[in-house]
């Protein structure tokens, strides 16, 4: 039973090849029929179309000959009008009164100034030192005073000073310029000027008394 039943099946497999294959025969021809007709029908139309000719063109007429210009003389030659000669306007002239000359200048001759006056001589000056006043009373008056001590000892010498003179002709602020080697000697000088001299006192180029210096020495000596 299987073997006839794969020979059935062999012979159905091999009957339905050969029925698709008669199928496929038979479009191709149809299909191949279908064309060859349609490609007749295609070249008929093609050959049966009429071919005119073109009518031949009419040709052109030539051109009317050119009409024959009648002679006509030459232009009169014209000679060129002379040049002109444009001269430039004068410039205008322009009118200068000139005034007269002015006179001539008189010139006088001055006298040469005077020569300046020669300055004033200088005013004298008044200036002048100090000097002593009544010298001899307050020169004695010192002397009167002699130290006591100084004259118990028998001690002399002289003593050297310088004092300031006021305006006023008065003696202060004595100084020791040189001593007598007596302390006390040299103290008793001093106080004596300071209390006892009077002066002139010194004056400036006006006149006027000033402050100044005076140096003397006072002498002491016993009798």
């Amino acid at each position: 039973m299987a073997y006839a039943d794969q020979q059935m099946s062999g012979s159905k497999l091999t009957t339905i090849v050969i029925v698709a294959l008669i199928h496929v025969f038979i479009g191709y021809a149809l299909i191949s029929g279908l064309a060859y007709e349609a490609t007749k029908k295609v070249i008929s139309k093609v050959t049966t179309v009429d071919i005119k000719e073109e009518p031949p063109k009419e040709e052109e007429p030539p051109p009317p000959p050119p009409e024959p210009q009648p002679d006509t003389p030459p232009p009169p030659i014209v000679a060129p009008p002379p040049p002109i000669n444009i001269a430039p306007a004068p410039p205008p002239v322009q009118t200068v009164i000139t005034a007269p000359p002015a006179p001539p200048a008189v010139i006088t001759t001055a006298a040469p100034p005077a020569p300046p006056a020669p300055p004033a001589p200088p005013a004298p000056s008044k200036a002048r030192g100090a000097s002593t006043k009544n010298a001899g009373r307050w020169a004695a008056q010192i002397q009167r005073n002699y130290p006591s001590r100084a004259a118990r000892e028998g001690r002399e010498g002289r003593v050297g000073v310088r004092v300031t003179v006021t305006a006023e002709g008065r003696a202060g602020s004595c100084q020791v310029t040189s001593s007598s080697g007596s302390p006390d000697l040299d103290e008793a000088a001093c106080d004596g000027m300071e209390r006892y001299a009077r002066f002139e006192p010194a004056l400036n180029a006006a006149g006027n008394p000033i402050s100044s210096s005076y140096s003397t020495t006072i002498v002491y000596q016993l009798n």
